[in-house]
């Protein structure tokens, strides 16, 4: 009875004395600092998020999560209470992210502010209570989405590839190589070409200047004639316009010609029209008779041939 006495109260012992470190513990790591609550409202995976998860104010560490629920108001928004520091300078600028601890996965909540350096912004407590913080995507997210979009255009992206490297595409390009190849090669050959024929056009080049050099000085000589017969003209003009020069002996020869001209319309033109009239006339007749003996050769001992008979005559036939 007595064993079971002993028994009894050392057990005793031992539950006080767990009771009163678990107090201790509890104690000890009792959080004295005075929270205000806030509720953070997004459209947000929260994937690795759980209560008592912790919330940092660029990256210090200032309250925890005390809740997760959806917004029943809002479909497809999520809202989360958390409990926050006093002294945290959350004002209307402040926004929320989720962030990440390393690789083992577990969230928390990462609380900044748009304009840290300015001062204007009042205090979010002083606003409301329990007033609503913007939940915003964090980095996480937006890798995630652009992820997806960058993978929907790596497959649009292969699927053209895909396109330009088809058979038909592979032999057109082949093809356009190959004259690329051509031209080329053609290329070069033209530029062997004209190294070869550039010693020939610099002496062709140099041969032209000699001979412009040559006619600048023949030009200069044809100058100096065309002064000298410009003087010798100018002296001949002056003979030819003086008294007795040329040109009035060119007048006297011009009244000449007027008489002799008169003469020649009021007497001598006539008869030469009837001369002309009298040999056109014989040169008519005279191709008459010749196309006669040419049609009929018989005619110079028969005689002419009776003209065909006309419309109406007899013997005529229509052609």
């Amino acid at each position: 009875m007595e064993n079971k006495s002993h028994a009894l109260a050392a057990g005793l012992f031992v539950v006080f004395v767990t009771a009163l470190l678990i107090a201790l513990a509890v104690w000890l790591t009792r959080d004295t600092r005075q929270l205000r609550s806030y509720e953070l409202a997004g459209q947000v995976n929260l994937s690795g998020l759980q209560p008592q998860a912790n919330v940092r104010y660029q990256g210090v560490p200032v309250g925890k999560v005390t809740s997760i629920r959806l917004d029943p108001q809002t479909q497809g928004h999520v809202l989360v209470r958390i409990a926050v520091d006093e002294l945290a300078p959350i004002n209307a600028n402040t926004f929320a992210t989720l962030g990440y601890q390393g690789v083992t996965g577990l969230a928390f909540i990462q609380l900044d502010d748009n304009k840290p350096t300015e001062g204007a912004a009042a205090p979010l407590a002083q606003l409301a209570d329990n007033s609503r913080i913007p939940l915003k995507p964090g980095l996480v997210s937006k890798l995630t989405d652009r992820g997806e979009r960058v993978l929907g255009q790596l497959d649009e992206a292969s699927q053209r590839l895909n396109q330009l490297l088809s058979s038909q595409n592979q032999q057109t390009l082949m093809t356009t190589v190959g004259n690329l190849g051509r031209v080329a090669s053609e290329i070069q050959q033209l530029t062997a070409q004209t190294r070869s024929l550039l010693p020939e056009l610099a002496q062709g080049t140099r041969d032209s200047l000699a001979l412009l050099k040559a006619t600048s000085l023949r030009l200069g000589d044809s100058a100096d004639a065309a002064k000298t017969s410009a003087r010798a003209f100018q002296r001949l003009t002056e003979r030819m316009a003086g008294p007795g020069g040329a040109l009035d002996q060119l007048g006297q020869g011009a009244e000449v010609w007027v008489a002799t001209n008169q003469s020649l319309q009021s007497v001598t033109l006539p008869r030469l029209n009837l001369v002309a009239q009298d040999v056109a006339r014989s040169t008519r007749q005279i191709g008459e008779l010749v196309q006669i003996l040419r049609d009929a050769p018989q005619a110079l001992l028969l005689g002419a041939p009776p003209p065909m008979p006309g419309p109406g005559e007899p013997g005529f036939n229509a052609p």
